[in-house]
């Protein structure tokens, strides 16, 4: 089992981008904060307690979509 999900799958799972080409576009556009800071890697491993922001709203890595 893993410890992480990658920052375009968690995009997708919380329905942030449709596809992983729009989960792409918007990490690379700087637009995805990851613990307060602008993230720009795609494949970025997210772990439990992590935060996503994106467009004003918060997202929390939670241990039930890490699979």
């Amino acid at each position: 089992m893993k410890d992480y999900i990658e920052l375009n799958t968690f995009l997708r799972i919380n329905g942030l981008a449709q596809t992983g080409g729009q989960a792409k576009m918007l990490i690379r556009s700087g637009a995805v904060l990851v613990n307060g800071e602008p993230e720009t890697r795609n494949k970025r491993k997210l772990h439990v307690g992590d935060k996503v922001a994106y467009n004003g709203k918060e997202y929390i890595v939670k241990k039930e979509v890490i699979k």
